[in-house]
């Protein structure tokens, strides 16, 4: 029996540190993050080269009360830290599970990750370990999208997923709406003119510019990831 092959060889997938908590209010939750790894094992199995940009809000959210009237760059840092933290977490669950992993960051704490270097980065994708990308881009101002936009780029990645809670981008919040219906694909120019806040605008219009395609599809749903790298109807697809 020949097993299909996975249809995207590169793929950046983009987690939100809230997306680490599970039901808790803050913090990570370790059955969650153990449930994401086992999702993404499954698919370096299939010989897909994995790097992850995670997100910081789940700790952040812990401090944010504290940040109210501070400098936004300093509140940015801050922010920047708690993906590093994430980012350990995430290395440590995935080292349980029989995975090699590799923290780059894009700020310079070299005790205890390395510093993103791109044809390092590149490499260890090359040779099967999954590397997490910390501290955003390195800079103030910009979210952990624009980073995980950035740096699928810079990678080569043919895919940038967006993890989220919801499985694709619907005409309105299914929630609210049963008459919702989930897009299957859609153009930037379409996703930006309804504006359907998919991504930030930095962040978007970067992947429309580098032609860098973005799924967006449910990290609670058993399974997605896998079938959205075996190209299966999961999630919604943004072209340009």
């Amino acid at each position: 029996m020949t097993t299909a092959a996975p249809a995207h060889k590169r793929i950046l997938l983009k987690l939100s540190g809230e997306a680490l908590m599970g039901d808790d209010a803050f913090g990570i939750n370790r059955a969650t993050i153990v449930r994401m790894v086992e999702e993404i094992a499954e698919v370096t199995r299939l010989g897909v080269q994995v790097a992850v940009v995670i997100g910081g809000g789940n700790i952040f959210r812990g401090v944010a009360g504290g940040s109210v009237g501070m400098d936004r760059a300093t509140a940015d840092y801050m922010g920047m830290l708690a993906t590093v933290m994430n980012a350990l977490a995430l290395a440590d669950a995935m080292d349980k599970q029989g995975l090699v992993a590799r923290v780059m960051s894009a700020i310079a704490i070299e005790q205890v990750v390395e510093p993103y270097v791109r044809p390092k980065a590149l490499q260890y994708l090359e040779e099967g370990k999954v590397v997490v990308f910390a501290a955003g881009t390195g800079n103030p101002f910009f979210t952990t999208d624009t980073a995980a936009a950035l740096r699928g780029a810079e990678i080569g990645a043919e895919l940038v997923l967006k993890a989220t809670k919801v499985d694709g981008v619907y005409t309105a919040d299914p929630q609210k709406d049963p008459t919702a219906t989930r897009y299957t694909k859609l153009s930037f120019d379409e996703a930006m003119s309804r504006n359907l806040g998919i991504m930030d605008a930095t962040a978007f219009a970067l992947c429309r510019d580098q032609k860098l395609p973005v799924k967006v599809f449910s990290i609670i749903k058993h399974g997605a990831l896998k079938r959205v790298v075996m190209g299966e109807d999961e999630g919604t697809l943004v072209y340009a």
